[in-house]
C-alpha cells in the first residue's frame, strides 16, 4: 500500500536540467578530447597531401614528436564548448518535449523533430568555440611560420576577432549546425530503440554502454562528411595570390574534397571520431544521470 501510494519524483528544475546537461558535457569531454585532437588532425592531414597512415602509427607519432600532453590541446576550448553546446542542446530538448508532451503523447518522431531542433540551435550557440577548438587542436600539426600559436581559448577569440573579424566564427556554421542536427536526431532515435534491442543485457550500464556505442557507430557514419566540411571551414586560411577562401559553403566543401582527394577521404580519421561520439554518448549520460540521482539523493532532501 505504501508503494502504491508513494509519489513520483517530482521533475527537475529547468536551471538543474541545464545545469547537470552542461556538467555531464564537460565531464565526458574530458575523457573523450585525445580522441577528438587526433580525429580533427587525422581528418586536416590530408590538406597536406600526405600518404594516408593508421590510428595507431597516427597517434604514436603525435606523441612521440610532441608528448602525450598534446592530444589535450584545446581541452580549454573543448569543455568551453561542451558549456554552450550540451548545456543548450538537452537542456533545449528537454524543455522542449515537456512543452510538447503537454498537447500529444511523445512519440518517435516527435523526439525526432525535436531533437533535431535542439541539435541545430546548440550548434549555431557554439559556433565560435567551435572554431576555436578546431584550430586550436590542429595548430601544432602546421609548420612553425604558419601557427597561429593561440595560448588559451580566450586568446584565440580576441585575436580572431581581432585580426579576421567576428565573421570568421562562423565559417563552418553549415555543416557544423546540419550535422548537429542529424547527431541530435539520430542519437535520440537509435539510442531510445537500441535500448529496447539490448533489453536482455538489463537496464543498467551495459545496456547503456552497448546503445550509445551502436547510436554513436551508425551518426558517425552519417555525419563524418559533415564533420570534415566543418573542419575544413574552420581551419582554412584565405590564399596568399587571389585572398578568397577555398571553401564557401557545404556542398562546395563536399564536391571540392571528393574531386580532388577521393570520396572515401571525407571519412578520413574515421576511428578517432567515432571514438569520440560514441565515447562521449557515453560518458555524457552516465555523467548526467548521476549527477541528477547525487542531487535528489544527497543535496534536494
Amino acid at each position: 500500500m505504501a508503494a502504491a501510494s508513494a509519489k513520483p519524483d517530482a521533475p527537475l528544475s529547468k536551471p538543474l536540467v541545464f545545469a547537470t546537461s552542461g556538467l555531464g558535457g564537460i565531464f565526458g569531454w574530458i575523457v573523450v578530447h585525445p580522441f577528438n585532437t587526433v580525429a580533427v588532425r587525422m581528418n586536416l592531414a590530408n590538406m597536406a597531401g600526405g600518404p594516408p597512415k593508421s590510428l595507431g602509427v597516427f597517434t604514436s607519432e603525435i606523441i612521440s614528436k610532441e608528448g602525450v600532453s598534446s592530444l589535450y590541446a584545446g581541452i580549454g576550448a573543448g569543455c568551453l564548448r561542451q558549456v554552450f553546446y550540451a548545456t543548450s542542446r538537452l537542456g533545449l530538448f528537454e524543455t522542449f518535449r515537456d512543452i510538447a508532451a503537454q498537447y500529444r503523447k511523445t512519440d518517435f518522431a516527435q523526439r525526432f523533430t525535436l531533437a533535431s531542433v535542439s541539435g541545430g540551435a546548440a550548434a549555431l550557440i557554439s559556433c565560435p568555440i567551435e572554431v576555436c577548438l578546431v584550430r586550436m587542436s590542429n595548430d601544432a600539426s602546421m609548420a612553425p611560420e604558419k601557427r597561429r600559436g593561440y595560448t588559451s581559448v580566450f586568446d584565440a577569440i580576441a585575436r580572431i576577432t581581432r585580426e579576421e573579424g567576428p565573421a570568421a566564427f562562423y565559417r563552418g556554421s553549415q555543416p557544423f549546425v546540419m550535422r548537429a542536427m542529424v547527431v541530435g536526431g539520430t542519437q535520440v532515435a537509435t539510442y531510445d530503440q537500441l535500448k529496447q534491442i539490448y533489453a536482455p543485457l538489463g537496464n543498467g550500464f551495459l545496456n547503456q554502454f552497448c546503445s550509445a556505442m551502436s547510436a554513436g557507430l551508425i551518426y558517425s557514419l552519417i555525419t563524418m562528411p559533415l564533420e570534415t566540411a566543418k573542419n575544413r571551414m574552420a581551419f582554412q586560411v584565405k590564399d596568399a595570390v587571389t585572398g578568397q577562401l577555398p571553401y564557401t559553403s557545404t556542398l562546395q566543401t563536399l564536391r571540392k574534397i571528393s574531386a580532388s582527394e577521393g570520396v572515401l577521404s571525407l571519412w578520413h580519421g574515421f576511428l578517432p571520431y567515432y571514438g569520440r561520439c560514441g565515447g562521449h554518448t557515453v560518458t555524457m549520460f552516465v555523467f548526467v544521470d548521476q549527477l541528477r540521482i547525487f542531487y535528489k539523493a544527497y543535496v534536494k532532501k
